[in-house]
């Protein structure tokens, strides 16, 4: 009887054996005949290159022995000062490109000639709900269509001859302030795609659609919903029971939770396997969103799905119970390492906490993580991979310095690696923040919601007093990262946050543009600068690079923008800028860029006529309404708005209740200000303007 039991358990484990490796079989077959996964090696048809998202052309033209030969072979002048994030992709001599608001333009490769370009007309208003601008990082291809995902939420197929559109698909729920901002992948007959919007109260959730019809295959939610309302009817049914335990109280859901991917999504072809970066939770303080308790699932977290079903397969959270505006949507990058002299599928992250994370992309095993920064939130990891948190960051009413600050470590600014060097290249930030919590803080639908305070009166002095010690230790460098060592190969000091994306290449060089308004070539071994171009413009976008008809070219935008930039316009370091422009050079490239024009002086401000009362009133306002656009303390951002002409104060009511800068993308806040909220904004940066007026900036 125990053979008789024995053999048909074991036959079924066999059969079942066979049926695994028929399907890594097939999958590996598929993988091997996909050109997204194996793409010829002079292209760049997909925003991380391949699937594997290593940002590592194979191409060995450009080398060190040469790059000092690189110059302009043709540019494009992008008539816009918003930040241009996009990574461009390039096949069969057409380079595409996507700018703010989804304006998509293909060009000859080779001369720079535009061929097409398509508006999707997205409504200018939707750049009020867009945290750090109404930016695009990238778009997808596939057979004959280039896909993007705009602003306002629609997934659309273009043809790539005509410009075309083939199918145009929602993807959210309008009523909701989400929008878009990452790029869509296509993995196999899927995209894939998240959203924005977590600052302003949303719930996350990634979805996948059929290439050929836009329909939707699956949903999976990143956090619970109103519990009243019951089952989705979507893929993440299945986990939503333990993920609910993760929350507390009864108005978590109320603003979504957040966990937004707004940035990177990944794949495995052989696992079949979608992994999803989510980023920070809603509100940001968890004080207000969960009774101070609860991991919160599935904030900050890599999680795997089943790239078919959207099933869940595992995850692995950063930082449970995040609080910080930490997010783990920073690239996310598959490799196959030698770790204790074992063959390990890995995926690699460095997402905004300041460490560099290691985890087996089978099974979300935690192999290794360190910091590459100044951290003082992480005390170790249990033997289970799980961070073990410094309480002493977890802030209250009192002011709390914590590092990295809500600009991250490591933001979205993609990040490439080399199998030939077995490094991973990243712009890295060293820094701190100054977090406290608003009293009797309340949600606030459709604007930004963080609970956080300390913006006016005693505990802003505490909070300068604070900053101060953060700012002593402020840094910013190219880093080379060894995933298996755990330890910097080499750094690149550069002057200041927002160095922009990286590739690599067979022949050894790093790219990337600097915040020194240059995009550079470095050795990959040494970190050596071996090239440099004045840009007039700092390139925080990753560039690629393609070949075309026995010719090597480098391509990147250079537009000064987005969260980066608002956070050192904000520090008062704004430079001299030409409006962005797509840059595409190759070796003997002879084209100049025309002079950067001058900028015109500050205008003087108007005189202070409000109370301390009146303009402390304005100070919390325009923390909790304007300073995502507009920067902390009202400097920098978008538009200095310390900077103002005469005109504009004249018409200030006009432009914030009425919407007349609405083609700019200022919308109107009627529904959320009153006029004597506006009066007292406008106040605040009348004071805001003569306290700086003059200073050296």
């Amino acid at each position: 009887m125990t053979i008789l039991r024995t053999r048909p358990a074991a036959w079924l484990g066999a059969l079942a054996a066979l049926a695994s490796l028929a399907t890594l079989s097939i999958a590996s077959t598929a993988a091997a005949s996909d050109p997204l996964a194996t793409p010829e090696a002079g292209a760049w048809p997909s925003d991380g290159r391949d699937y594997s998202a290593q940002r590592y052309s194979p191409l060995t033209q450009i080398d060190a022995s040469n790059v000092s030969k690189l110059g302009l072979a043709w540019y494009d002048d992008l008539d816009t000062y918003r930040g241009v994030e996009a990574t461009p992709i390039y096949s069969d001599g057409v380079l595409y490109n996507i700018l703010p608001f989804n304006v998509t333009i293909a060009y000859n490769a080779k001369t720079g000639e535009r061929l097409w370009t398509y508006d999707p007309q997205v409504p200018r208003e939707m750049a009020r709900y867009a945290c750090c601008e109404p930016v695009s990082r990238g778009l997808a291809m596939s057979g004959n269509k280039v896909i993007i995902a705009t602003l306002d939420g629609r997934l659309i197929a273009l043809d790539k001859t005509s410009g075309k559109p083939i199918w145009s698909t929602e993807t959210f729920d309008k009523t909701f302030p989400y929008s878009i901002t990452g790029a869509p992948r296509v993995f196999g007959d899927k995209v894939v795609v998240g959203q924005s919007g977590g600052d302003f109260g949303v719930r996350g959730f990634v979805a996948a659609f059929d290439i050929e019809t836009g329909a939707k295959k699956w949903k999976f939610f990143l956090t619970p919903g109103n519990p009243a309302d019951g089952p989705d009817g979507e893929a993440s049914d299945s986990v939503m029971s333990w993920v609910r335990e993760t929350w507390f109280g009864n108005k978590y859901w109320e603003l979504g939770g957040g966990a937004n991917p707004w940035d990177s999504i990944a794949y495995d072809p052989e696992l079949n396997l979608v992994y999803v970066g989510t980023g920070n939770a809603s509100p940001h303080s968890r004080f207000y969103r969960s009774e101070n308790k609860g991991d919160n699932l599935f904030v900050c977290s890599i999680v795997a799905l089943k790239a078919d079903t959207g099933e869940y397969a595992w995850h692995y959270q950063m930082n449970p119970g995040e609080e910080w505006d930490w997010t783990c949507t920073a690239s996310i990058i598959s490799a196959d390492l030698q770790i204790d002299g074992k063959p390990r599928k890995v995926l690699m992250q460095a997402p905004k906490n300041g460490f560099f994370y290691v985890l087996d992309r089978k099974t979300g095993a935690f192999i290794s993580a360190a910091a590459h920064v100044i951290q003082n939130w992480n005390n170790g990891f249990d033997d289970k991979g799980r961070p073990i948190v410094n309480e002493a960051v977890r802030y209250g009413f009192d002011p709390k310095l914590v590092m990295p600050g809500p600009g991250g470590a490591h933001n979205w600014f993609p990040m490439a690696y080399s199998p030939r060097t077995g490094l991973a290249y990243f712009p890295a930030y060293q820094s701190g923040f100054v977090y406290a919590l608003q009293p009797d803080w309340k949600p606030q639908p459709m604007r930004s919601n963080s609970g956080w305070g300390g913006f006016s009166g005693p505990v802003l002095q505490q909070r300068m007093k604070l900053m101060e010690e953060a700012n002593k230790v402020e840094k910013a460098w190219l880093t080379a990262w060894d995933p298996v060592k755990q330890q910097a190969a080499w750094q690149v000091e550069l002057p200041r946050h927002g160095n922009g994306g990286v590739f690599v290449t067979a022949s050894d060089l790093v790219f990337e543009g600097t915040t020194k308004q240059t995009f550079a070539a470095f050795d990959a071994r040494t970190g050596k600068t071996l090239w440099e171009f004045p840009t007039q413009s700092a390139p925080v976008a990753g560039g690629i690079t393609y070949m075309l008809d026995g010719e090597q070219y480098v391509a990147v935008n250079a537009g000064w923008g987005g969260g980066a930039a608002q956070i050192e316009q904000s520090s008062g370091t704004e430079l001299p800028r030409a409006k962005a422009r797509l840059l595409v050079f190759k070796l003997g490239g002879t084209k100049q860029l025309p002079p950067l024009a001058a900028t015109a002086a500050v205008p003087p401000p108007p005189p202070l006529r409000a109370s301390e009362a009146q303009i402390q009133a304005g100070a919390q306002l325009f923390a909790q309404t304007c300073a995502v656009c507009h920067g902390q303390n009202a400097m920098g951002g978008v538009k200095d708005l310390r900077h103002m002409t005469a005109d504009t104060h004249s018409k200030f009511n006009q432009i914030v209740l009425e919407g007349l800068y609405l083609d700019k993308g200022m919308a109107s806040f009627a529904d959320l200000l009153k006029k004597e909220d506006v009066d007292a904004i406008h106040n605040y940066l009348i004071a805001r303007a003569n306290e700086d007026w003059g200073r050296s900036e």
